[in-house]
């Protein structure tokens, strides 16, 4: 992890950047980081940091350009962040709401739907965030709550 918040404040720097940036990496099978995308502003890859951090991305935006100290970025907990598409609204081709009241069932289990009208595939319409004490642990459960859900790989 040290490695990707080197290289986003290199990017930051390099920018003269002031705010929240995310910077979406990959890291490819022969070890090689790319720089993926680069978001002015809080971006969904970061919404985990709304259960897991200290200070959440949008807080810290806010406190970056109202000329604030920033808060502490640090997790608190392990985390795994799992993002709902449209896909999951539908059966085939009927449309259906899916049953939210699974992932409540789950422990630890942070549930955030945006609130879009519509939902279609291949739109993000919310997410749900494991927290917890191992990474390994919020990972298990992570993916089991998307298999409760429908989530196929």
């Amino acid at each position: 992890v040290k490695w990707s918040v080197d290289a986003a404040k290199k990017i930051a720097d390099a920018l003269g950047y002031v705010g929240v940036l995310c910077v979406e990496f990959f890291i490819l099978q022969d070890g090689t980081l790319v720089a993926n995308e680069m978001a002015p502003r809080p971006h969904n890859s970061g919404h985990y940091t709304i259960d897991a951090c200290v200070t959440n991305q949008f807080e810290q935006q806010v406190r970056a350009l109202c000329g604030l100290p920033l808060g502490e970025p640090r997790a608190h907990s392990a985390s795994v962040m799992v993002n709902l598409l449209g896909d999951l609204w539908y059966d085939g081709d009927t449309y259906r709401e899916p049953d939210w009241a699974r992932l409540h069932a789950i422990p630890n289990l942070k549930l955030h739907l945006y609130g879009k009208h519509h939902a279609r595939p291949g739109r993000k319409m919310g997410h749900f965030t494991v927290i917890g004490d191992s990474a390994e642990a919020v990972q298990k459960t992570a993916l089991a709550a998307r298999a409760a859900i429908g989530i196929k790989d």
